[in-house]
């Protein structure tokens, strides 16, 4: 599976959780946050459904999942942008 850092890229609106370079990572089905860091509750429920389809092999160059890069919090006054990034090359 491949190694997967999710970092705040952006907050639209007010977040009193999260700021802008906040960051886990992902490795197989282990969330690992920095020491004294947490993850709010609503913006990981729309992270989680695409984290184990982004830890896939992609090998075929049509594949959706290649385009998908961000993924935004569902809260509407915080609006917290999430980058996924891959890291296991």
């Amino acid at each position: 599976m491949k190694k997967l850092i999710v970092r705040v890229k952006e907050v639209r609106g007010r977040c009193n959780v999260h700021v802008v370079g906040d960051y886990f990572e992902v490795y197989g089905s282990r969330i690992t946050l920095p020491p004294g860091k947490h993850i709010c509750f609503y913006s990981l429920s729309s992270l989680i459904p695409l984290l184990p389809a982004k830890q896939r092999k992609i090998d075929e160059p049509g594949d959706w999942m290649l385009k998908v890069k961000e993924v935004e919090c569902p809260d509407p006054e915080g609006r917290v942008i999430w980058e996924i990034v891959d890291v296991s090359e």
